[in-house]
């Protein structure tokens, strides 16, 4: 569907600025998160005793942990992105993620959005689209748009 220019186009600094606010939400859900697990698996490994690198199945432990994590940064964007199509970040910013057809993302759209954008590389594409689209805005087929 053909992309309308009808909106007004999100700034890097402010798609930054954004991911930031996001940054310390989801630094304290890898706490409640992440803790419960890691003493999960202390627990279950070593009998509650310190996984050192020496231990059998550290590395099993770090694949856990790591993998929780990660699936918890996945799960905070693709429900907020699904939800009303902000984050806190985005809300505080009036930003606002809608899908190229004008309606809320779909999941597909929103993991394709995740994975697309994890590196952040795509962020700099916006500087040059006459449009401020990143990669991921183009891939998923949804874009920001500052709200008045």
């Amino acid at each position: 569907m053909a992309h309308k220019m009808d909106y007004t186009p999100v700034s890097l600094i402010k798609r930054l600025i954004a991911i930031v606010y996001d940054l310390f939400l989801q630094i304290a859900l890898f706490l409640m998160v992440g803790l419960p697990v890691s003493t999960l698996t202390t627990f279950i490994f070593n009998g509650g005793n310190a996984i050192t690198e020496e231990h059998s199945l550290y590395l099993l432990n770090q694949v856990i942990i790591l993998l929780t994590l990660f699936l918890t940064s996945v799960g905070f964007y693709v429900w907020f992105w699904t939800h009303g199509g902000q984050t806190l970040g985005m809300k505080t910013w009036r930003i606002k993620l809608i899908s190229d057809n004008g309606h809320g993302i779909s999941r597909k759209q929103a993991i394709a959005r995740y994975f697309s954008a994890l590196f952040g590389i795509g962020l700099i594409w916006g500087l040059v689209d006459t449009k401020k689209r990143s990669w991921h805005d183009i891939f998923s087929a949804s874009h920001l748009e500052q709200i008045k």
